[in-house]
C-alpha cells in the first residue's frame, strides 16, 4: 500500500485542531499526541497511558524560536545545547507559560525537544502551536521502538494513527533529559538511549520515555 504523506499529514492536524489524540513516529520513539495547550486534550493522554497528573510529559516544537513563546526566561546556553546536540535532547526549563496547566510540572518546569523527524517539523509548523510527545505505551511499561511493539489497546484508544514509517524496522530510542536553571546551571537527568522503561530512579521518574 502507498502511503499519502500530505493526506496522512492533514489528517494528524485535522485531529490536533479538533483536540483529539493521535499516535505518530519521532526522532526517539513512538509517541502519542495532542494539543499541548488544550488540557482537555491533555487529559485524554494521561488516561489513555493510566498516567497520574504528577508525571510529565514533554512537548514537541519544530525550530528553536518556537520555545520563547512558551518559557518566561530562556538561558543563552539553551540555543547552543540545542544547535550543537546531535542526538535527541529535551531540555527541562522553569517558567513555563501558555501551555496546559495540567501539563506543566507543579514547580512550573516543562521539557521540550526540537525535534529533527521531518514528519513532526511540518507537523507542528502547519499547528502552530507544540504537540505533547509521550512513549506510545502504558506508564510503566517498556516502550515502543518500532510501531509493532505497540499495543493494541493504545493504537484503539486514540483519535489517529499515523502511518508514515509503520514499517521502518530502525528501533528509537529515548532522548537525552537535562534540566537547566534560569541561570544556565545544568542537571543531567537520563543520558539518552538508558532504560526501557518509564520506572526510572530519582527525578528521571518524573519523565516518560521520550
Amino acid at each position: 500500500m502507498v502511503i499519502n504523506y500530505n493526506d496522512d499529514l492533514k489528517k494528524a492536524l485535522e485531529v490536533l485542531k479538533s483536540g483529539g489524540t493521535i499516535i505518530y513516529p519521532t526522532d526517539t520513539v513512538w509517541g502519542i499526541g495532542c494539543d499541548a495547550t488544550n488540557p482537555d486534550a491533555v487529559s485524554k493522554l494521561y488516561k489513555i497511558k493510566k498516567r497520574t497528573e504528577n508525571q510529565s510529559m514533554l512537548i514537541l516544537v519544530d525550530v528553536p524560536q518556537r520555545i520563547i513563546q512558551y518559557i518566561r526566561i530562556i538561558p543563552e546556553i539553551s540555543w547552543d545545547l540545542i544547535e550543537l546536540s546531535d542526538k535527541p535532547l529535551t531540555i527541562v526549563f522553569s517558567g513555563a507559560k501558555n501551555l496546559a496547566s495540567n501539563l506543566v510540572h507543579e514547580d512550573g518546569s516543562i521539557g521540550i525537544r526540537v525535534t529533527k523527524d521531518e514528519f513532526c517539523r511540518k507537523l507542528i509548523a502547519a499547528f502552530r502551536k507544540p504537540v505533547v510527545s509521550t512513549s506510545a505505551n502504558i506508564s510503566g511499561e517498556t516502550y515502543p521502538s518500532v510501531f509493532k511493539d505497540i499495543r493494541p489497546e493504545i493504537i484503539n484508544s486514540v483519535d489517529y494513527v499515523v502511518k508514515w514509517r509503520q514499517k521502518d524496522k530502525s528501533k528509537g530510542q529515548p532522548s537525552s533529559i537535562i534540566k537547566l536553571g534560569e541561570k544556565g546551571d545544568v542537571e543531567i537527568i537520563r543520558e539518552g538511549g538508558e532504560g526501557n522503561r518509564e520506572s526510572g530512579k530519582g527525578r528521571e521518574r518524573e519523565w516518560d520515555n521520550k
